[in-house]
C-alpha cells in the first residue's frame, strides 16, 4: 500500500522504534548527526531537503520580493511524522536553496496545538497572508480526523507577515473557518484560494464516508470572515473501507485549482494516486466541469502544490516520500525531499503536460553525448560501455522508437535503474521503470522522448512531457554507473545526452 502522510497516525502507534525516544532527542548527538547527513550516499544533493529529520508537503510556495519561498511540513524533533511545523527555505532560482528559521509552530492551547498542517499563501494588497489547517485533539464526536488512535479537529487558520523575507509571522488566535457540523464528514484540511472579482474564493479538501472526496467552497472579501458556498466538485470512493478515508477515496488531500487560458485544472491526492483533471469552471455557479483526467506522477510523489514563477509560468511542486521503514529513517536522521520544479502546460486536447524547469540547467557540468544514428552499429556499441557516471547525480535525455528496448544505468552488480518499453496493441506501449508499469499512448512522431534526473536515492523520469514516474533507490552503486541498452535493434535508441550535475551544497545539507 502506498504510504501517505496520514498513515503515520496508524503506523506511528504500531511502531515502538521511536516511541521511547524523549522529545527533542536523537539516536546520535547533533554533531554526529551533521556528519552522518553530510556523508550519507542516499541523501540527494540537488533536491531541497530538510536540514535534518522529517519533511512532507510543500506549503504555500510563493515568489515574494524577488525571491522564491518554500514552506513545508516539518518535524523538528524526529525523522518520522509528527509535531508538524512549517519549515522555510529561500531561493533565487528554485534550485539553490538555503534554510531560514521555522515559520509556523503549534501554539499550546490554541486550535493548532497539535500541528500546523498544509496551506497556501497569497498577496493580500501587499501583505503576505497564509491560510493553513490547524489541528487539536478533541473528543471523538468533535473530531474531523479519526483513525482509531487520534481524534483531531481540523480548522482553517490565518497568519500574516510584514517581514520582507517572510521570516516572522503573526497568527490570528482564533480560526477563520470551522468545519461543517456533518457526522459523515471524512476530513477538512489543506486550503487553497484564488481571487475572483471582488471576492476571495477558498477551497478546502474534504469528503464524505461511503461517498467520496470533494472540495468545499467558501467566499470572503477580507480573508477573515468566510461564508460557506457549496462543493466545487466531488468524486467517488473505491467502495473498499479503510481506516484512512484517503486510501479509500472517501477524502481528498492537497487540492489545487488554477486557470489555463479558457480551461481550469484541478489537482488532488486520493486512493493512492495524485490526479489531475482539466475542464471548465462555470464562473457564476462556481462549479467545475471535468473533461479530461489522468495521473500526475505514477511513483513516489505526493501532496502536489503549484505557484506562479517570476515570469507567470505555472510551477508544480511535490513531496517525494520515503519507501523504507521508520527504523531506517531513524538511523539515517532524515526523511523526504522536494521534487524538482516542473513547468506545467495544457495541450490543445486538454492533456496536462510538464517539463523540469529550465533553471535546473544551471546544475549542468560535464557533458557526454552518445553517437547518433548516423554512426554505424559497431561504433555505437563500442562507445556505450565508456559512458560512466562516477556519482549518481546526472541529467539524461534520449529518444527511442516504440520498439521493445531497455535503457539502463548499471554498475558491477547489474541494473541500478532501468526503463523498459514494449508495444501494447497498435496505439500504446507499456513502460516499466524499476518494476512499476504504466501504459503510454503512441506519440504522433513515432518516437518517445525521455528526460531523467538522477540524484542519489531519487530518480525523476518524464516521458513525452506527460507521463512521470519518480523512483526511490536505496542501493549505493558499486562503482560508476554505466549506460546500457538491451534491444534486438539498437538503432532504435537515438540522441542520448548526459550531463553530470553539480551539487547545490558541498555537504548535502542544502544550506
Amino acid at each position: 500500500m502506498r504510504t501517505t502522510r496520514r498513515n503515520f497516525l496508524r503506523l506511528a502507534a504500531a511502531s515502538g522504534a521511536f516511541a521511547s525516544l524523549p522529545r527533542r532527542t536523537w539516536p546520535v548527538s547533533p554533531d554526529d548527526l551533521q556528519t552522518k547527513l553530510a556523508t550519507d550516499p542516499l541523501r540527494p544533493q540537488f533536491h531541497l531537503l530538510p536540514p535534518k529529520n522529517w519533511m512532507n508537503d510543500p506549503n504555500a510556495p510563493i515568489f515574494w520580493n524577488g525571491s522564491y519561498h518554500m514552506f513545508y511540513q516539518y518535524n523538528p524533533d524526529a525523522p518520522v511524522w509528527g509535531d508538524m511545523h512549517w519549515a522555510h527555505a529561500i531561493s533565487e532560482d528554485m534550485i539553490h536553496w538555503r534554510h531560514l528559521p521555522i515559520a509556523l509552530a503549534p501554539t499550546p492551547g490554541w486550535d493548532d496545538a497539535d500541528g500546523c498542517f498544509t496551506g497556501s499563501a497569497v498577496d493580500d494588497r501587499g501583505t503576505a497572508t497564509i491560510l493553513y489547517t490547524g489541528v487539536k485533539s478533541v473528543a471523538v464526536e468533535r473530531a474531523t480526523l479519526r483513525d482509531g488512535h487520534n481524534n483531531f479537529r481540523e480548522v482553517q487558520c490565518l497568519a500574516t507577515s510584514a517581514d520582507p523575507q517572510l521570516r516572522t509571522w503573526t497568527k490570528w488566535k482564533h480560526p477563520v473557518i470551522q468545519p461543517p457540523n456533518d457526522p459523515m464528514l471524512a476530513g477538512f484540511r489543506d486550503p487553497f484560494l484564488w481571487r475572483q472579482d471582488d471576492y476571495w474564493i477558498l477551497g478546502v479538501a474534504a469528503g464524505h464516508f461511503k461517498n467520496g472526496g470533494c472540495i468545499l467552497l467558501y467566499r470572503s472579501k477580507d480573508l477573515g470572515v468566510w461564508n460557506p458556498l457549496h462543493e466545487l466538485t466531488s468524486g467517488h470512493w473505491t467502495e473498499k473501507e479503510s481506516i484512512n478515508p484517503v486510501d479509500s477515496g472517501e477524502m481528498w488531500e492537497c487540492p489545487d485549482f488554477f486557470p489555463f487560458g479558457k480551461k481550469h485544472v484541478l489537482l488532488y491526492s486520493t486512493a493512492g494516486s495524485v490526479f489531475w483533471e482539466s475542464g471548465e469552471l462555470d464562473p457564476k455557479e462556481l462549479k467545475f466541469h471535468s473533461q479530461r483526467r489522468g495521473i500526475l506522477d505514477h511513483g513516489a510523489y505526493y501532496a502536489q502544490k503549484t505557484q506562479l514563477d517570476a515570469f507567470g509560468n505555472r510551477i508544480l511542486w511535490g513531496w517525494i516520500p520515503e519507501k523504507r521503514p521508520d527504523a531506517d529513517l531513524i538511523a539515517a536522521g532524515w526523511a523526504g525531499c522536494m521534487a524538482l520544479p516542473r513547468v506545467l502546460s495544457l495541450s490543445p486536447a486538454g492533456e496536462l503536460e510538464m517539463t523540469i524547469a529550465p533553471e535546473a540547467q544551471s546544475l549542468r557540468g560535464q557533458f557526454i553525448t552518445w553517437p547518433s544514428t548516423d554512426s554505424n552499429l559497431d561504433e555505437r556499441l563500442k562507445v556505450t560501455p565508456m559512458i560512466g557516471l562516477a556519482d549518481p547525480r546526472a541529467e539524461l535525455t534520449w529518444k527511442a522508437s516504440p520498439s521493445a528496448h531497455t535503457f539502463a544505468l548499471e554498475d558491477k552488480i547489474g541494473p541500478w535503474w532501468s526503463a523498459s518499453i514494449k508495444s501494447h496493441g497498435s496505439n500504446a506501449s507499456l513502460l516499466n521503470v524499476n518494476g512499476s508499469e504504466i501504459e503510454i499512448p503512441a506519440s504522433a512522431n513515432q518516437q518517445h522522448d525521455f528526460h531523467l534526473f538522477v540524484d542519489a536515492s531519487v530518480a525523476e523520469l518524464i516521458v513525452n512531457r506527460r507521463h512521470a514516474i519518480t523512483t526511490r533507490i536505496y542501493r549505493k552503486p558499486d562503482g560508476p554507473l554505466y549506460v546500457g541498452f538491451y534491444d534486438k535493434h539498437p538503432a532504435t535508441m537515438m540522441s542520448v545526452r548526459i550531463w553530470q550535475l553539480q551539487p547545490i551544497s558541498p555537504d548535502r545539507l542544502t544550506t
